[in-house]
């Protein structure tokens, strides 16, 4: 590092002197000097030269004394490391410069060997600010970029500890959610782009908040829809009940928002969402340049079927059993066996419900039409023609009805 100096003196010869006694170090570009002659030539000459790194002054100057000048620098925001210059024995000027924020201090007349020696020290100092300044301009980039997909919490663990923040492709367990606005696509081609820009906009920030608020990590955002994940990058072992709760969060949110706009006259679609878990790889897929953060696998491509499934079932969350095995105290009701497209095997899926929705006598029966068509139940039938007569509002309910109506048998469903 080439350190430059600023020496601040009233003494005619001093500049000549400094500069025969360091010539080499000049000429090899360790170090360069400016000079002032008072205090305020000094705020002067680093107003002129930002790149000073550190100031050696003497404490009796006019105009401004040395003590007034260092009490100045330690106030700026960029503080400059200062040795202060003093007559031997003044350990009262020695004493006010330690406190004001000195680092160093040399006795007059001055010993050139020593100052050599104490230069070199400031200048190590000045090297170790600077790096952890590079250090903590670092963290903070990492940081910014980090909470585009993180919550602030994870953000920042991450940002603070890059040497082992999981961002390697690797295989584990994570629950996925997966998003999507209905209709979005017509409303793309009619809403004016001012209008879209603020709607989209305050959705996936909105959507965000919520899943950053259960700590969970956005792993893509395109266009309308979300991914999300549980359990990545770092371990959660509640993962299954945290993406069940943010689910629930997010269609509640959603349903929130879209009536805001609808009482705005624009017609926002409904916000479908499917939530699964399972092995996934995981880790940042950008490579050198971008940082893509994301996870790849069947598990992925479930979760986002099930979004899908929820446009033929008429429900607005579906979630697979798996998930809803691993979740403490899930509350909810059976969708049934959906074969998902391009699986062979069924998958049961079940939305999930508020407690209050799961205590209701309108639950209790439809999981008693449920298992009347489990069962093959000729009662089926009518268990969920009464269900819908009661409750119209019901989708699942009409949904089933609707199936038994066309000959269906059983809860299981492919959905192509």
């Amino acid at each position: 590092m080439s350190a430059t100096i600023l020496v601040v003196d009233d003494e005619p010869d001093l500049e000549a002197l400094v500069l025969q006694k360091f010539r080499r170090q000049i000429r090899d570009g360790a170090v360069q000097f400016v000079f002032a002659r008072d205090g305020i030539e000094a705020l002067q000459s680093i107003e002129q030269n930002p790149g000073v790194d550190m100031v050696v002054s003497d404490i009796n100057m006019p105009r401004m004394d040395g003590l007034s000048l260092l009490q100045k620098l330690q106030e700026a925001e960029d503080k400059k490391s200062t040795i202060i210059v003093s007559a031997y024995g003044d350990m009262s000027n020695i004493r006010t410069a330690m406190n004001r924020g000195a680092f160093d201090f040399l006795t007059k007349p001055i010993d050139f060997s020593d100052l050599e020696m104490t230069i070199e020290k400031t200048i190590r100092h000045v090297e170790m600010i600077r790096e952890t300044r590079r250090r903590q301009a670092e963290a903070e980039r990492a940081h910014a970029s980090l909470s585009r997909y993180f919550s602030p919490q994870i953000a920042l663990r991450l940002a603070s500890n890059s040497d082992a923040n999981g961002m390697e492709v690797h295989r584990r367990e994570v629950a996925t959610i997966f998003t999507d606005i209905t209709s979005f696509t017509s409303l793309v081609e009619t809403a004016a782009p001012e209008v879209l820009g603020m709607l989209l906009n305050e959705y996936v920030g909105g959507m965000t908040d919520v899943v950053f608020a259960h700590e969970g990590t956005v792993a893509k955002i395109i266009g309308d829809a979300i991914q999300i994940l549980f359990n990545a990058p770092g371990d959660q072992p509640d993962y299954a009940t945290r993406a069940v709760a943010c689910a629930q969060e997010l269609d509640k949110w959603a349903e929130a928002f879209r009536e805001r706009w609808r009482a705005k006259q624009v017609d926002f679609g409904v916000t479908r969402i499917g939530v699964h878990l399972g092995p996934a790889l995981v880790g940042n897929f950008g490579g050198s340049r971008f940082f893509d953060y994301t996870a790849y696998g069947d598990t992925i491509n479930t979760a986002a079927r099930l979004e899908w499934a929820n446009k033929i079932l008429g429900t607005r969350i579906c979630v697979s059993a798996a998930v809803a095995e691993a979740a403490d105290n899930f509350k909810g009701r059976p969708v049934g066996d959906l074969v998902l497209r391009g699986r062979t095997e069924p998958l049961r899926a079940y939305e999930p419900l508020c407690p209050e929705a799961f205590d209701e006598p309108a639950k209790r029966q439809y999981t008693d039409a449920f298992a009347k068509l489990e069962a093959g139940d000729a009662g089926a039938m009518p268990a969920f023609a009464a269900l819908v007569g009661l409750h119209a509002e019901d989708p699942l309910a009409g949904f089933h009805l609707r199936r038994l109506l066309n000959g269906a048998k059983g809860v299981r469903m492919q959905l192509e």
